[in-house]
């Protein structure tokens, strides 16, 4: 396979990255990577000549063609996004810009290319939110009912791929999935934002609402899961993936202040963000049943492995926190 996997020095996109080398490493991987404030090029050092870094913006018609093209690409998988429901309240355009006409433009590219399989990368936001006290459950029929710009930007990606696949043939699949987790992960997110916070004896900025619920998948069974939809999924169809396991900003909160060995005191409420979702809940049947798949890690395991990624790892956090656009705790 020549694979070209977009957002690779980001989070997800890495972890795939190192976790496709390792599987397969007689295949030509090319990782594409705008290299915003959330990438970044030490994810993938590690990987040395297994693989090809181009430094390059899905929204560029002509370097996304040309590479496709000089590396004859044959499987495109598109991580590429911003993803940060934060900075999308404060930065909306550049979420539209990036995850909608960026996502249509790498599909055009591969039309025009003849790129043999798109998978595109989701997320379960797209379906709105549930309410806290119901068993309710997001399907792949559940209707997108976005609530916020980050949702909405990745919803509309959806619709453009779902479009190139019925318009022009163009073999896609999309797999939605829940919360992630574990190494690499940009210090914004509430998990690394936690971790680092109480290794540090800062703060955890909680928001008001700390009942809200996440479903958390570990990014290691996210790959395995994609890996098993470019195999044997079926083109054209939509995959959810999540674990099944819920927990309340609350709970991530203590098993975090817990496992660091810190105390209670440094939890802190906040004010809630504008359009804070309450739950989220993949029903994840059909990739279970189809194809095979289960979650392998298990929470309080994977958040204890991530953990010590953090603590052995400061020189890759304690600069990037720097970088982050938005102070959580300034919403008032």
């Amino acid at each position: 396979m020549r694979l070209l996997v977009t957002g690779g020095a980001g989070f997800i996109g890495s972890n795939f990255a190192r976790y496709w080398s390792e599987r397969r490493p007689d295949d030509h991987l090319v990782i594409y990577d705008l290299l915003t404030y959330a990438g970044d090029r030490r994810n993938v050092e590690d990987l040395g000549d297994r693989i090809v870094f181009v430094h390059g913006d899905i929204g560029d018609p002509e370097r996304a063609a040309a590479t496709l093209r000089d590396d004859r690409i044959d499987t495109i998988v598109n991580f590429a996004a911003e993803s940060h429901n934060s900075l999308a309240v404060i930065d909306p355009t550049r979420f539209f810009r990036t995850n909608v006409l960026g996502t249509q433009t790498l599909l055009e590219a591969a039309r025009l290319c003849g790129v043999g399989r798109f998978h595109h990368v989701s997320t379960c936001e797209v379906y709105g939110d549930l309410p806290l006290d119901s068993d309710e459950v997001f399907t792949e029929e559940t209707p997108y009912r976005p609530r916020t710009p980050y949702n909405a930007s990745k919803a509309g990606a959806d619709h453009a791929v779902r479009a190139y696949h019925e318009t022009y043939d163009l073999p896609v699949t999309i797999t939605n999935c829940s919360n992630n987790y574990g190494p690499y992960q940009f210090p914004e997110k509430v998990i690394p934002l936690f971790v680092t916070n109480a290794l540090d004896d800062e703060p955890l900025p909680m928001y008001e609402s700390t009942a809200n619920k996440r479903e958390w998948l570990h990014v290691l069974d996210h790959c395995r899961a994609i890996e098993l939809v470019l195999d044997l999924g079926r083109i054209g169809e939509t995959y959810n993936v999540g674990s099944g396991i819920e927990k309340s900003i609350s709970e991530i909160a203590d098993l975090v202040l817990e496992l660091t060995e810190k105390p209670d005191s440094l939890k802190t409420i906040v004010p809630d963000r504008p359009g804070h979702d309450r739950r989220y809940l993949l029903d994840s049947s059909k990739l279970r049943a189809e194809l095979g798949w289960e979650p392998s890690i298990a929470f309080e395991d994977g958040l204890a492995e991530t953990i010590r990624w953090y603590a052995d790892h400061r020189g890759w956090w304690e600069a990037m926190k720097g970088r982050a656009p938005v102070v959580e705790s300034a919403w008032a």
